[in-house]
């Protein structure tokens, strides 16, 4: 609303019947510029939000990977025929980029899918526990061990193994994973018993292991093993099509009883942050979102103060033809002469 007859009480009756802002004459053409580029925004994002939630749902139904990113829908495709055959997989990406759904979508697709899927990180066990962790042991191989037990690879048998975070295994155990991969054989800690096996190995890893061959830290022949096919997932910085799908998706997820919607500023900055946490970070926000919005609406406020603060930061920054365009109209309102204005500006006065 422009009016030349502005008043606190006007102002404020106005946008609660709607406006998106108030102005008084006069006013700067720039600032009225600025208002008209974010009324217009404000309405393109209201827009969106109201369709994401039909369009998420339809992909929910295909498949639980939430994307619409050529890449990742390459990645999904190759997944799905990859898994049909019984060859390895590597799986490559940043910690929460979604490894484990990619290996679930392999093993659910393929023949062994009425078999167990078994999971385990390589990260978090020292090594003696991840050993008999993964091939098991015989009583009193170690102190502790006051029974036999088997490990993840024969409770995994005609299944599959989800090796996640492959790149933290010492040789040793490489060396014993390379075995279960060439020959299908393995013994339990402590015994000398040679025991077989019949699984599907998918592999993941945050780590470039390229680099790790290249330092002597894995095995090539292992590597060359777990990579007859290797699948790379994008960071969610790159995959921008994305935020909106998800935050929808986790929106139902976290209140499937509410319909949640999401105001458009709260959305801004979300697609404005840079996500080093990836899909699991996102998923967390919006977990802690859905649980403080009032009147079935996530607002700016709802968000993680680190969410917040980015936004506001890259709000601040005016784009490089903004700042230019700003310091033209500046010169010419200072120079007395068009002749002056180009001198100080560097540019043919004709210009």
């Amino acid at each position: 609303i422009i009016t030349a007859h502005g008043s606190i009480e006007s102002a404020v009756e106005a946008i609660k019947k709607g406006a998106y802002h108030y102005l008084q004459k006069p006013f700067d053409f720039t600032e009225l510029q600025l208002f008209a580029r974010q009324v217009l925004e404000y309405h393109q994002l209201k827009s969106e939000v109201k369709t994401l939630r039909e369009h998420a749902s339809k992909l929910l139904r295909t498949h639980d990977i939430i994307t619409r990113n050529p890449q990742m829908l390459e990645m999904i495709d190759l997944a799905k025929r990859v898994a049909e055959t019984n060859l390895s997989v590597l799986i490559e990406g940043e910690s929460g980029t979604g490894k484990e759904l990619f290996a679930r979508l392999i093993y659910q697709h393929s023949d062994r899918a009425e078999q167990p899927f078994v999971k385990i990180n390589c990260a978090a066990l020292p090594e003696n526990l991840l050993e008999s962790e993964l091939f098991g042991h015989v009583k009193g191989a170690f102190t502790g061990a006051i029974k036999d037990r088997q490990g993840r690879f024969e409770m995994a048998n005609n299944g599959t193994v989800f090796l996640d975070e492959v790149a933290e295994l010492t040789p040793a155990l490489q060396a014993k994973l390379l075995r279960v991969l060439q020959h299908r054989e393995f013994e339990r800690l402590g015994e000398s018993v040679t025991r077989m096996v019949d699984v599907r190995i998918v592999a993941a890893t945050n780590k470039n292991l390229e680099t790790a061959l290249e330092e002597g830290a894995f095995r090539e022949d292992l590597f060359y093993r777990l990579n007859a096919v290797r699948l790379r997932l994008l960071p969610l910085r790159d995959r921008s099509e994305d935020i909106s799908l998800l935050i929808q998706h986790f929106l139902e997820k976290f209140s499937p009883d509410t319909d949640i919607q999401i105001s458009p500023q709260a959305m801004k900055a979300l697609r404005l942050y840079r996500w080093s946490g990836n899909v699991r970070e996102l998923e967390n926000v919006m977990e802690r979102a859905a649980l403080l919005a009032n009147n079935g609406q996530v607002e700016f406020s709802d968000l993680p103060e680190e969410v917040r603060l980015a936004a506001e930061t890259t709000e601040q920054l005016l784009s490089l033809e903004e700042m230019e365009k700003r310091y033209i109209k500046k010169v010419l309102q200072i120079a007395s002469e068009l002749s002056e204005a180009a001198r100080i500006l560097g540019i043919d006065p004709a210009t």
